[in-house]
């Protein structure tokens, strides 16, 4: 008799045991597996069952919840959606989420282990913190002056500060309020398949994912290849570049949209925006040196993030002099977003150094104690100071005495580069209406804020589509905004 009970007892420890072992074994091992099942509910279900962390912008949330009374509770609302889908993205029940909040999604969603002290413990009683808070760089008075300028129109603007890479604003237009996607229903089917059918493509952000040729803004950074390079000395000195100019191996012959433009020197082609100086000093240049000058400003990185990953913007390291002389008035196939051309203003007007761009200033848990910091990049230089200083002179003259005059404020020094992208079967679209500009102040000579507006309206009348006519304006606007 004891010895039955004995063996029974040792039976019992042993599937005990066994018990024990699997229980570890499915609660601990093989957790993440089950989570990532598609069959399993529960992730889904416990993951909406509290209110997502907020995007702030300004100090104030741009986003909420909404309790939605279903089996996956709490669904993502936004303020002023339209505004600040761009920076936001949308957070779908249904189709996952985008921007920042995919990029932050751990901490917006609570699943982070840097939101709590002992991730493992909370994992075993399937605790879960309230979702953290990502508060962002974004400037809300820039934001909506660059909203505005726009009005619907297709393009976008880009707005950084030059020395710290801070992102003020990021608008792309025409836009989409991402709260008619939060939830899980029939309206948030048929709001997905309409903003992808649409043919003004609301849901691509232009300031980040979409890249554009930059026609002549990107003459900033072949004068400052040139001048790096001693191919030009003396801003005042005549070059040898006749107009029309017969581009190099060819019978084509490049002109200029404006008259006055044969034999002048640097200053006065910067002033005049002339193609046939600068598609000459690109081939002078060459395309290693050129295409080295590119990649110093951000041209074919693939890497950057903001932290959402940026379209890439490209300049070609290999190809014929004709191309290249196109290449260097921002044609042929360079192209760059926004994002991208507002980093060359802001490097030139923060004496050649450049500070790649950041938009999470910092994150906090749900009660405001930090997690983390924002992702900074180190500075580095792109050009050498006195380039720098030279450009800034010459983009000054442009707002100050040429094609980029609606860009000025009162008050402070303003700098700009105006530029028409042509694009489409045989030049035959729009051109785009590019500006690119920078604000100083005139005492500290404190660089505040740099600037790439892109217009791309399809309905525009092409007498009417010039960077200074259409983008300079809005330009001007954003600016303004931030010195206010």
């Amino acid at each position: 008799m004891i010895r039955g009970v004995r063996h029974t007892a040792v039976l019992s420890s042993l599937l005990l045991a066994a018990l024990w072992v699997n229980a570890v074994r499915v609660q601990v091992f093989e957790a993440d597996d089950y989570t990532r099942n598609p069959a399993n509910r529960r992730a889904a279900i416990a993951r909406y069952a509290q209110p997502r962390g907020a995007l702030l912008v300004g100090g104030r949330p741009v986003t909420g919840a909404r309790d939605s009374g279903g089996r996956l509770r709490y669904e993502r609302t936004y303020t002023d959606g339209p505004l600040y889908a761009p920076v936001t993205g949308f957070a779908s029940q249904t189709y996952g989420a985008s921007l920042l909040e995919g990029a932050e999604d751990g901490i917006l969603a609570g699943t982070d282990d840097r939101l709590v002290t002992f991730p493992w413990w909370d994992r075993l009683i399937r605790r879960r913190p309230p979702g953290g808070r990502v508060e962002t760089t974004v400037d809300p008075a820039m934001q909506r002056a660059a909203f505005r300028g726009l009005a619907g129109r297709k393009g976008a603007v880009a707005a950084v500060e030059p020395r710290s890479g801070r992102v003020l604003a990021l608008v792309s237009s025409p836009s989409y309020d991402p709260g008619v996607l939060s939830g899980n229903g029939r309206s948030v089917t048929g709001a997905w398949r309409r903003l992808n059918a649409a043919a003004d493509r609301p849901m691509l952000n232009r300031a980040l994912r979409q890249t554009y040729p930059p026609g002549s803004t990107f003459k900033v950074v072949t004068a400052a290849a040139a001048l790096d390079g001693g191919v030009v000395k003396d801003l005042d000195a005549p070059l040898d570049v006749p107009d029309p100019y017969t581009l190099p191996d060819t019978r084509t012959q490049l002109g200029n949209p404006a008259e006055g433009c044969a034999h002048v020197g640097l200053r006065e082609a910067f002033r005049l925006s002339c193609n046939t100086v600068f598609a000459r000093l690109g081939v002078a240049v060459g395309v290693r040196r050129l295409a080295g000058a590119a990649e110093r400003f951000g041209f074919n990185d693939r890497g950057l993030r903001l932290p959402s990953p940026v379209a890439p913007s490209t300049f070609d390291t290999r190809m014929e002099p004709a191309q290249l002389a196109l290449s260097a008035i921002g044609q042929y196939d360079t192209a760059a977003t926004p994002l991208q051309m507002a980093m060359v203003a802001a490097a030139v007007a923060n004496d050649g150094q450049l500070t790649p761009p950041y938009l999470v200033d910092r994150v906090t848990d749900a009660h405001g104690v930090l997690v983390a910091p924002g992702t900074r990049e180190p500075t580095r230089q792109v050009m050498n100071p006195a380039t720098a200083e030279q450009l800034q002179e010459l983009m000054t003259e442009v707002v100050e005495h040429g094609s980029g005059r609606t860009a000025a404020i009162d008050g402070f020094l303003v700098g700009g580069k105006t530029g028409t992208a042509q694009h489409g079967v045989r030049n035959e679209g729009t051109p785009y209406a590019w500006f690119i500009a920078w604000v100083r102040d005139r005492q500290s000579h404190e660089p505040v804020a740099a600037v790439a507006v892109v217009v791309e309206d399809a309905e525009a009348e092409r007498a009417d589509v010039s960077g200074g006519g259409s983008a300079g304006p809005i330009a001007r606007a954003v600016l303004a905004a931030g010195l206010r």
